[in-house]
């Protein structure tokens, strides 16, 4: 699947300024003009969570340069649009994820209740630094490492053929919804027990979770949030009455062990953040894989002949359609300098995974091209540095199963749609599309 039918940069109103202090169309490097037309249209280019082609969206930002001036839901930021440049962000001393260091005249114009109005007054390890994060991190941090999450694969395993069992029983030569039926029940069931959801609240907490992170039917709203908080600590009561082997178990005792290592609106916020973050991607990776390999011609039989192991097509599925488009915020905590341009201390910056991972100053002049080869390509959708995702060794080895498994089962799948005709994700954030249908065609015999 090219993801090349999901596009339009939406250029800014010359009438529009920052609100940064300046005109950011001033800065050195940074073009100023209307991406599809050339016409020179003030100093931003506006992002369009609706925007039907991502990946020409990004392809045109990095033609403006590697950190370009942009409106994100209304706030005006950096984006980091090169995967050097994206590197240096993730990386650099005097970039902060610490809401304190937004100048307040830059955060006045960000619209309350917008999904990145969400993720940067979240207060989970997500926007902490040094100790401070360290502290809220490394309760989680054991139950996410390689060694610990192999163990799960017999787990991962069992859901996963349970699923492909449910597939089989569905008509071959209509359509079917892999998002839906498959990648999206995996990763759920399978974060569900690590961090401890009863069965009897899973459904409406992914119902309320999905609405938040606005990739579900369900809009997000005050009333939505306030339901959420109100689940969750339904479902912690219930854990603190009835412990188990779980992650919200194992926060609970360390809260009363230790009230000062994390506080009550830390502990609801590192809950949602594993549930959110634990499913939401996975789901966007697991489905975007299948899109490429049906899609894409030659990968499979790279795949099927042992030539490439699934390992390579979850690698390469990463680098070329990261599951998280764009994710907000950094800070600079001083005036500094990235790539030549300037920036005032506490301009935000927006981080640009999918435009990274096509960037043809890495990966060179076929960075477009879904080609298994090339794995394993570095990339950084899982981010890099003291943030480098959590989940990561789980998401890798979900997706690894659930690819291998299921082309297994089904050698003859094939889309149900072209690529250009799938709706994408309604958000600024995710980076996919909302339906996947294919024709499954019948199940191999078992080997």
């Amino acid at each position: 699947m090219t993801n090349d039918s999901r596009s339009i940069l939406d250029p800014a109103s010359s009438d529009e300024s920052s609100s940064f202090g300046g005109d950011l169309g001033d800065a050195p490097g940074v073009e100023s003009r209307c991406p599809m037309s050339g016409a020179a249209v003030g100093d931003r280019f506006v992002l369009d969570p609706a925007s039907p082609d991502l990946h020409a969206d990004n392809d045109r930002l990095r033609a403006a340069g590697p950190l370009v001036p942009v409106t994100a839901e209304g706030v005006p930021a950096w984006a980091a649009t090169t995967y050097a440049t994206l590197l240096t962000v993730l990386t650099h001393p005097n970039l902060s994820r610490e809401l304190r260091y937004w100048s307040p005249s830059a955060r006045a114009s960000s619209p309350p209740g917008t999904a990145i109005d969400r993720i940067v007054t979240d207060t989970s390890m997500l926007n902490a630094e040094g100790e401070d994060h360290r502290r809220l991190r490394s309760p989680m941090a054991t139950a996410f490492t390689p060694r610990r999450v192999e163990q799960l694969r017999p787990k991962i395993t069992a859901i996963t053929e349970r699923l492909i069992d449910r597939l089989a029983q569905l008509p071959p030569d209509e359509p079917v919804d892999m998002r839906l039926e498959f990648a999206y029940p995996l990763p759920r069931e399978v974060i569900s027990e690590m961090i401890g959801i009863p069965p009897a609240h899973q459904d409406e907490l992914h119902e309320l979770s999905d609405a938040v992170a606005q990739v579900g039917a369900l809009e997000d709203s005050p009333q939505v949030r306030g339901r959420l908080h109100e689940l969750l600590g339904q479902i912690i009561d219930e854990r603190r009455d009835s412990p188990g082997e779980d992650l919200i178990t194992d926060l609970i005792t360390l809260r009363e062990k230790d009230g000062g290592r994390l506080s009550n609106d830390e502990l609801y916020a590192t809950i949602e953040l594993l549930f959110i973050a634990g499913h939401v991607t996975t789901v966007n990776l697991i489905t975007n894989a299948i899109g490429a390999l049906i899609n894409v011609p030659g990968q499979l039989d790279l795949l099927r002949s042992g030539q490439c192991p699934y390992s390579a097509a979850v690698e390469e599925t990463l680098r070329w359609d990261s599951p998280i488009a764009y994710f907000p915020m950094r800070y600079a905590v001083r005036d500094i300098e990235i790539d030549g341009v300037p920036l005032r201390a506490g301009e935000p910056v927006l981080a640009c995974f999918a435009s990274a991972g096509r960037d043809p100053g890495q990966y060179g002049e076929h960075a477009h091209r879904f080609d298994l080869t090339n794995a394993p390509a570095p990339h950084l959708a899982f981010g890099h540095g003291p943030h480098f995702c959590l989940g990561a060794p789980l998401a890798r080895l979900e997706a690894e199963i659930a690819l291998s498994a299921l082309f297994a089962a089904f050698p003859d799948m094939r889309p149900a749609a072209p690529p250009e005709e799938l709706p994408p994700l309604d958000t600024l954030l995710g980076n996919s599309t909302r339906t996947m249908p294919v024709l499954l065609g019948r199940r191999a015999p078992a080997a």
